[in-house]
């Protein structure tokens, strides 16, 4: 029965993964915004990639799109990498080197949908780098996925030249288990997300946060090559106080939390189910990002500030007020609904995220008016 299932920290990690397919709900379909705020930060992301050190042409160089997700971001993102690098190593008179490309997430992830979005290999019957990069519309970089966690190690030491990783790393490797626990003071008690909870809570999920950014970092300073380069972007917030999430609070915060509570005074689902269920999100303050980079120590800092990204929802006609309540839904839903179908069954779920675009339709102008996001954008290389 679906409504004995609770996402348990055991099976968080086989089961999240953005909505697979090509569906209304998909992530594919519903990343237009993340899209959006990657393009207003690729002069960040360039000033990473001119940190990287120049090898020999004989060596391939590698790229890895870490939580690289099923949607067509993070072929745009390697191709921008691997072109910015190529008029590098032309400008400095070398032949540019073969390319590998490391599509990486967790296994759960839909990487059918990703490698049928790939573009075709320019690089057929033996062509040199320069004919691959001349022919439009074909990839210059040879593809692989890698599935299994971040906060792991993922690859040979030594090996990978740039680490990207956009909007992931405010996905935990598991709910915090006081959060869960009623007899906890951190027990979310009628709450399905951090945003507006106790002090307890709130510090429960921040060291969570910061427990797999530590693992994130050690596993990368293994991986990384000496001269290699990192670029991070996760959602962020600009408040000190962390029950204060900012967009992802006003998200997931509030008619996402309201639509939950629907279904239990309806009688469709128990206090306890939605107790029960909550979302593995954080969003960091700058300082919480620093203090782990810094206690970590392997990594220089080059760059690290809060970027304003913009709102997640991504609408033709923004007087049409049905539309910004599916909108939000889809936004909420491409993100979460595998974790949803997981706690309550597709036909639950169904009614939960109804209720979410009935409830965003109500709010249109201010929802369109105040969910806003910020990113933390992180450029790191290694500490000399």
């Amino acid at each position: 029965m679906a409504d004995n299932l609770v996402v348990s920290n055991v099976n968080l990690e086989k089961l999240l993964s953005m909505k697979g397919g090509k569906g209304e709900g998909s992530y594919a379909n519903n990343s237009q915004a993340q899209a959006l705020h990657a393009r207003s930060m690729l002069h960040l992301l360039e000033e990473a990639l001119d940190r990287v050190q120049l090898r020999s042409p004989d060596v391939p160089f590698s790229v890895v799109d870490l939580g690289c997700s099923c949607g067509s971001n993070t072929i745009y993102i390697v191709d921008v990498i691997v072109k910015h690098m190529v008029k590098r190593y032309e400008s400095s008179g070398y032949e540019p080197p073969e390319f590998s490309a490391f599509f990486s997430d967790l296994p759960s992830n839909d990487f059918n949908t990703l490698f049928q979005l790939l573009p075709p290999l320019a690089n057929n019957g033996g062509s040199s780098m320069e004919e691959c990069l001349a022919s439009n519309g074909h990839r210059s970089y040879f593809a692989s996925g890698v599935p299994g966690s971040f906060y792991r190690r993922l690859f040979p030491a030594r090996s990978v030249d740039v680490f990207h990783s956009a909007f992931s790393l405010h996905w935990l490797s598991q709910m915090p288990e006081a959060v869960l626990d009623r007899r906890s003071a951190a027990y979310n008690k009628g709450r399905v997300f951090i945003h507006g909870a106790n002090e307890s809570t709130a510090n429960a999920y921040k060291q969570q946060f910061q427990t797999d950014l530590a693992e994130f970092l050690r596993a990368r300073s293994i991986e990384m090559k000496k001269g290699g380069s990192m670029f991070l972007v996760c959602l962020g917030r600009t408040s000190a106080d962390p029950t204060d999430q900012g967009g992802a609070g006003l998200l997931f915060g509030t008619h996402f939390q309201d639509a939950w509570d629907d279904l239990v005074q309806e009688g469709l689902i128990s206090c306890e189910k939605r107790d029960n269920f909550n979302i593995p999100v954080y969003a960091p303050s700058l300082q919480d990002f620093k203090e782990v980079v810094e206690a970590d120590g392997s990594f220089t800092i080059n760059k690290l500030e809060v970027f304003k990204g913009g709102s997640p929802l991504v609408v033709s006609r923004p007087d049409d007020a049905l539309e910004v309540g599916r909108a939000l839904a889809n936004s909420c839903r491409s993100v979460s609904g595998v974790l949803v179908d997981a706690h309550i069954g597709d036909k639950l779920s169904e009614e939960l995220f109804l209720r979410v675009a009935n409830r965003g339709t109500s709010h249109a102008k201010e929802l369109l008016e105040q969910l806003q996001f910020f990113h933390i954008v992180a450029s790191l290389s290694f500490a000399e």
